[in-house]
């Protein structure tokens, strides 16, 4: 969320950024700052109030002592017309403030300077790639059908079971899945991520903390009965634990791994781009969470995209790195970056991974602070990444390593599998 100090101060250059995701934000920031001025005009009235009634309740006791009854009893009228406008002054403060929250829910993060203005994923700009495209032989398939062929994954099943978009993985299927999570957590930690099992459900105020809600919030599976959410990656319970939480400036980096299923109601359109494990309802993934000096954000943004490429160099397979468009950011976020795999039986990028800095957006939303250097609290910054998401580099492992024999194994996962090939 941001600053109401922030966009008072700099509502020029936050429509400009906010320009960038093709949004006209002057009617918005204009509102934004009329309920504010509404709500601190409020707060004095009432500080005003609440001042005049506390002295004159000293006044009126004062009075009595003294004998002067009748004249303390006139004062005590004026207290009871004072106490009901100060009880409405408070209705009317908390409107405001209950407005003004929910206007600022609505304004999606500044872009980061470097981001272009683009209206779609077609807008986004290529900024590496690396790895070699493997030529395959003229029978390769897509995975789903080389999970049919091997009988490694069942839809069909996981449709019995629960429904499109809930995959069941079998035998030497699992098996890679499990090693493929084990493998990056184990980078994760070797790179200094400390391993936390988080739930895999979170309250309504843990919603809000991250920017799932209420701006996804009909992507998420809700649990109405105990009102909660399932989560749709680990980012939002490893970053709620800093809800509310002020951290001393030693801390940082605070940095954080975990492994979680993944539940997200939306999962796309239908036809041969969402086959498959392209995108699904139920799938797994590991992440890293950073919590960080403000001065330092973007040095330790670079540093989580250099460790994904290098999980991705060990695993050889081909990727680039897009730097999104205003258009296709996040909601919360200011900068991202999308890495993507190649598919060479679909012929088509994947995407694998999203590495983002929301600078102080969901700081501020979750009340995440920093004591500096002069003992003031301060927001900090947040940061993301997937390390990775495993149906996509599933499917390119699949896709990629397919011989006329089988499915070979990357040799940086054979020691987790136990197996150098599906066949």
């Amino acid at each position: 969320m941001l600053q109401l100090q922030t966009i008072r101060e700099n509502k020029k250059e936050i429509i400009l950024a906010l320009g960038k995701r093709n949004i006209d934000a002057q009617t918005l920031l204009d509102n934004v700052l009329q309920l504010d001025e509404k709500r601190r005009t409020t707060q004095t009235q009432l500080d005003n109030v609440l001042a005049e009634s506390n002295s004159l309740s000293k006044e009126i006791g004062a009075l009595y002592k003294t004998g002067k009854a009748q004249e303390a009893n006139v004062l005590k009228e004026k207290t009871v017309h004072l106490k009901e406008e100060s009880k409405q002054l408070g209705e009317d403060l908390n409107a405001a403030a209950e407005e003004l929250q929910n206007l600022l829910y609505q304004i999606p993060n500044a872009p980061h300077t470097s981001v272009r203005k683009g209206s779609s994923e077609e807008d986004n700009e290529e900024v590496f790639k690396e790895g070699d495209i493997p030529t395959l032989d003229t029978t390769a398939l897509p995975h789903w059908e080389l999970a049919k062929k091997y009988d490694i994954i069942d839809f069909e099943l996981g449709v019995k079971i629960a429904g499109a978009g809930f995959p069941v993985y079998k035998g030497k299927g699992a098996r890679l899945q499990r090693a493929l999570i084990a493998y990056f957590l184990d980078k994760n930690t070797e790179a200094g991520y400390t391993e936390i099992q988080v739930p895999h459900l979170v309250n309504e105020l843990s919603g809000y903390g991250t920017g799932q809600l209420p701006d996804k919030e009909g992507q998420m599976y809700h649990v109405t009965a105990d009102d909660l959410y399932l989560i749709p990656t680990a980012e939002v319970p490893i970053t709620n634990i800093f809800r509310d939480v002020i951290v001393n400036e030693s801390d940082f980096p605070i940095t954080y791994t975990g492994y979680t299923p993944c539940f997200r109601r939306e999962a796309g359109s239908y036809g041969a781009h969402v086959r498959g494990l392209n995108r699904l309802h139920q799938f797994d993934k590991v992440e890293i969470v950073r919590v960080e000096h403000p001065t330092k954000s973007y040095e330790a943004l670079d540093g989580m995209v250099e460790h994904v490429k290098n999980i991705l160099r060990e695993l050889k397979l081909p990727y680039r790195i897009l730097r999104l468009c205003g258009g296709d950011l996040g909601f919360t976020a200011a900068l991202t970056f999308d890495f993507e795999v190649f598919s060479t039986a679909q012929d088509r990028w994947l995407e694998i991974s999203s590495v983002s800095n929301f600078e102080t957006y969901q700081a501020n939303r979750l009340k995440l602070r920093y004591k500096d250097e002069n003992g003031k609290n301060q927001l900090a910054h947040t940061l993301n990444g997937s390390s990775l998401a495993l149906p996509r580099v599933l499917a390119g492992i699949l896709e990629n390593y397919q011989t006329p024999e089988g499915i070979k194994i990357p040799d940086v996962l054979v020691p987790y599998c136990g197996f150098e090939m599906i066949d």
